[in-house]
């Protein structure tokens, strides 16, 4: 058990409904009145964001959790399948665990975290940028380069994304995986 001076950023905690991660945390000492922690939480199991206050010196059950590096194989209808390239374990992840399944892509190496007591996956991170190719997008038209005008463009995974007119399919971009939004036109 630990207590609210050792809440910091990605802690893990059990809360009476939950597993929830610290988001963030904010140490309050009015001048009147007992000292707390001001906290944002993430539920594990459903993403959802809330505040929460604890009282100075209030015990927290802590949640042991390990990351570690899978594969992505293939999906299905029981889930998004993952290898652990040491051991070659297969495991199903559920699609609402996966912070962005649309830009996977076959062999693409992700972070999973796992309950480490119950070896329960609690959620799958992708890399923060994707190189994908443009399946399919509007020619540009010449001369509409005076501004940063973008237009749709669909890439490999089957992704609609937003890029500049200069893109053409067949290009290699980067793609940020946490927005889903156009990095950069990459040389192949």
């Amino acid at each position: 058990m630990a207590n609210t001076s050792d809440i910091k950023n990605g802690l893990c905690i059990k809360l009476k409904d939950g597993l929830w991660q610290v988001i963030e945390f904010q140490h309050v000492k009015p001048g009147k009145g007992a000292a707390f922690v001001r906290t944002k939480l993430k539920s594990l199991s459903t993403g959802r964001v809330v505040d929460n206050t604890f009282n100075a010196g209030v015990k927290i059950e802590t949640v042991r959790i390990e990351t570690r590096t899978y594969q992505y194989l293939y999906n299905d209808e029981m889930g998004y399948h993952f290898m652990n390239n040491e051991t070659y374990e297969q495991i199903p992840i559920a699609k609402h665990l996966i912070n962005a399944p649309e830009f996977l892509k076959d062999g693409l190496m992700c972070t999973i975290m796992f309950h480490a007591e119950e070896e329960i996956a609690l959620s799958c991170d992708l890399p923060t940028h994707i190189e994908a190719e443009i399946t399919y997008t509007e020619p540009g038209v010449k001369g509409d380069t005076a501004t940063n005008t973008m237009k749709p463009a669909t890439i490999d995974t089957g992704a609609e994304i937003r890029v500049p007119l200069f893109v053409d399919t067949g290009d290699w971009i980067k793609v940020d995986t946490r927005t889903g939004e156009y990095s950069e036109r990459i040389k192949k």
